[in-house]
């Protein structure tokens, strides 16, 4: 595997360069996630405790049906505690590999946006673990359980909580899409405002889409994401919206 050798706005590299220079990153990505994963099943035990914490006592014993069952729901955890701790990492890379294309001022005019993308991520994560999981949870057993006797799965649970967390974290990158179509000019402050209220329903409809299908769930997600949405807004007024001068030299996507 070739060594990444740092790549300035102003070089010229050919098409195989260039794929050389993505297997690479790919590559140790890859790797990345690899030992995050062995880090993960190691500690396999603790994960599951923790992923279990928002369940009651009386549901924390989990049921398996297969012989294979807890083995596979361990190893399908496992991977998505490593892609939630690679996350950062694989981001970086993808940054990396696309910095060199933006010249030094549209550099500095995104590198803000980029840097926030993982802290945001693991912000929505964090959200997801200690807001919405416990309340759907709660509002899922208790639903008509005089009717039911309810056991818990481990694989649907385990599946549920680990989609949760990271429909959580894609949520909490709103800000950062809504701030990078302003930065383009494909958006403008003005429109956010004025198509407030479509926003909303957009925001409902993508709340409802995320994992949990009841409405506890789709109402703390809607939340959220409505107050993204206004943050969204007034950070675009201030940092987001392209300067008069600078106008001319951003190109428009409206101009190609």
């Amino acid at each position: 595997m070739a060594k990444i050798k740092p790549v300035r706005h102003d070089d010229q590299l050919s098409l195989i360069d260039h794929l050389d220079e993505l297997r690479s990153r790919i590559i140790y990505s890859l790797v990345f996630v690899a030992v995050a994963f062995a880090v993960c099943f190691w500690q396999s035990n603790h994960i599951l405790d923790i992923a279990a914490a928002p369940l009651p006592e009386e549901h924390k014993a989990l049921i398996v049906l297969a012989p294979t069952e807890a083995f596979m729901t361990t190893v399908t955890v496992c991977v998505y505690a490593a892609l939630i701790v690679s996350a950062p990492f694989i981001s970086y890379q993808l940054f990396a590999y696309v910095l060199p294309a933006f010249s030094p001022r549209e550099r500095k005019a995104i590198m803000p946006l980029l840097i926030t993308i993982p802290a945001l991520f693991i912000v929505g994560c964090i959200f997801a673990y200690f807001v919405v999981v416990p309340a759907a949870i709660k509002f899922l057993l208790n639903f008509n359980d005089e009717q039911f006797a309810i056991q818990l799965r481990a694989r649907e649970y385990y599946s549920f909580f680990s989609m949760t967390l990271l429909a959580g974290g894609a949520v909490f990158e709103l800000p950062v899409v809504i701030l990078a179509l302003v930065r383009l000019r494909i958006l403008s402050v003005q429109q956010l405002r004025k198509n407030r209220r479509y926003a909303y329903l957009i925001c409902a409809i993508l709340a409802a889409a995320l994992p949990g299908v009841d409405p506890i769930s789709m109402l703390i997600e809607t939340v959220p994401l409505l107050v993204l949405y206004e943050l969204s807004i007034l950070l675009a007024r201030g940092i987001g919206q392209p300067k008069e001068g600078a106008e001319s030299q951003i190109p428009s996507i409206q101009e190609n």
